[in-house]
């Protein structure tokens, strides 16, 4: 790590405190009250977050029929900022009715927490408050994992045949749990398939996790697969179990089966012709990337940001102290956790920073700081100040996504300016342009010049045109002045940059009816659960 990065990071708090991360939350519950002596609860955990003083619904767990001690398979997929206190409430319901709606739900109870203490304690145990605020017996579990980066989901489908019947006057009513062995030898469930009534030979329905959730990466992590037949009092009868890794799913990737034998370790002792009690079959492992987003990062070199070698000079080189373009740099570079094209618009042409045209692409937000040290002292500053190309060159590689089908790639560019460009009308016409495509526009004002040409091409307070009058379809740039950030936490700094972004990213795939590949996607809550 170089030495002007590790203190320009360490000037803005991104080594003490990490802006941003994301967690997955997961909620076991023990101890709630029957609803009555003839029934028990149907319970269903809803998550709220404060949001300017109100509660807002972030998701919710599935439903789990006949049951006072619930483990959900639902994934709760946060993101946590460091220096946010960021209250969560967690509140419980059973639900009456078929449908699942909380019309006709009770309100059992509630707790409240603040992320950081379930992330600080990994596992949080509460007693939730009744409906007055009195303590109850019910025991709400939060485990916290921090997501480990990867972005990869698996998609799974399951089936088996001559399942062990388990009912007297009908077929076993089965469903598939599929639990992760951690590291601690405790079992983390992952999945619970839906039930399939009355059938020995279930097809269960396509699903998918993220490889974090399902083996933590690692590809030969032990999975223990249980087989249930359902029964509605919620003491469901156990058919049979088998062990997986996820390295053997993969022997399913190019639509080959891969089986496994459903043993009852009590029949396989008790009964001497015994083989199996089913076979679980894998039909089909899919791996797939949740999005990829493509950044590209422009530099202003240009003359107006002074010479490099006077240290007023918004690019001065000091050995030891990072300049106002490495603070922005690193700064918001830490928020995308990703590789970067690294460019600089300059008078009528653009170069890689790493001088390699073939290849300007940098490893990470370390990788474009080192070229920008490289190439600065070997630079001659001068105007004009052109930003239209670059925007125009990320627009073309932009343009080659038009035609896929699936929400692949996204296209980010970065901009580090001044503020100072002498190509409005050319740049006005790229913005225009670009906002038919799948890009977006971060602008980074670094210094103190006066932005408002900057906040003009923002558009929020109107529609941006182009000098022909042409509307932008969109809108795709969000203008960020550095110097509101310089004393502020890195959360905020982060939340300003993303605070357009997914909105622009959801709105250009909407209007190719295009559904984006988000993660709740993969985690979505299912209406019914065993």
């Amino acid at each position: 790590m170089s030495d002007i990065y590790e203190s320009a990071a360490n000037s803005l708090g991104l080594f003490s405190s990490p802006c941003l991360t994301k967690v997955e939350l997961r909620l076991t519950c023990k101890g709630i009250s029957d609803r009555d002596a003839l029934s028990k609860p149907d319970p269903c955990f809803i998550l709220k977050m404060q949001s300017h003083g109100q509660w807002m619904e972030v998701d919710r767990t599935e439903v789990i029929r006949s049951c006072v001690n619930p483990t959900y398979s639902k994934v709760f997929t946060l993101d946590f900022y460091f220096e946010e206190v960021q209250r969560l409430r967690f509140e419980l319901y059973d639900i009456n009715s078929s449908h699942n709606g909380l019309k006709e739900a009770t309100f059992l109870g509630s707790v409240e927490c603040t992320l950081g203490q379930i992330i600080s304690q990994r596992k949080l145990s509460k007693a939730l408050l009744r409906p007055g605020g009195t303590v109850g017996k019910a025991i709400i579990t939060i485990t916290a994992e921090e997501l480990t980066g990867n972005d990869d989901y698996i998609e799974l489908s399951f089936s088996a045949r001559k399942l062990d019947d388990k009912d007297f006057f009908s077929k076993s009513d089965p469903f598939l749990e599929i639990y992760r062995l951690n590291d601690d030898a405790t079992l983390q469930l992952v999945y619970r398939t839906e039930t399939v009534m009355n059938n020995l030979n279930p097809v269960w329905k396509t699903f998918k996790v993220s490889l974090n959730s399902l083996c933590s990466g690692d590809h030969e992590r032990k999975l223990q697969c249980t087989v249930w037949d359902w029964d509605s009092n919620g003491k469901h009868d156990y058919i049979g179990e088998f062990e997986a890794t996820f390295k053997e799913m993969r022997g399913a990737i190019d639509g080959r089966q891969v089986q496994w034998p459903c043993i009852n370790p009590k029949y396989k002792v008790k009964k001497k012709n015994y083989k199996n009690s089913g076979i679980v079959i894998l039909n089909q492992c899919k791996v797939t990337n949740v999005f990829l987003s493509v950044i590209s990062v422009a530099i202003d070199f240009t003359a107006s940001n002074g010479d490099p070698r006077n240290s007023c000079s918004l690019h001065y080189i000091h050995p030891y102290q990072p300049n106002e373009y490495l603070k922005a740099l690193v700064a918001v570079g830490e928020i995308y956790q990703t590789d970067f094209s690294c460019l600089s618009p300059q008078v009528s042409h653009d170069f890689a920073v790493n001088f390699n045209e073939e290849n300007p692409e940098c490893a990470g937000i370390q990788g474009v700081v080192e070229a920008y040290q490289a190439c600065l002292p070997k630079l001659q500053l001068y105007g004009p100040t052109n930003i239209a190309p670059i925007i125009q060159k990320v627009a073309n590689s932009a343009s080659q996504e038009v035609h896929t089908k699936e929400a692949m790639q996204y296209f980010i560019l970065l901009i580090l300016t001044d503020g100072v460009i002498t190509d409005m009308a050319d740049t006005r016409e790229a913005i225009v342009q670009a906002s038919h495509l799948p890009m977006s526009v971060i602008i980074v004002g670094v210094g103190n010049a006066d932005f408002s040409d900057m906040q003009m091409l923002d558009g929020d307070d109107g529609i941006l045109r182009s000098p022909k009058g042409e509307p932008v379809l969109r809108d795709i740039v969000q203008f960020v002045p550095f110097r509101n950030f310089k004393h502020a936490s890195p959360a905020a700094l982060a939340k300003s940059v993303l605070a357009e972004v997914p909105n622009q990213v959801v709105d250009y795939y909407n209007s190719k009816g295009i559904k984006p590949k988000v993660p709740s996607e993969y985690q979505s809550s299912r209406p019914f659960g065993p």
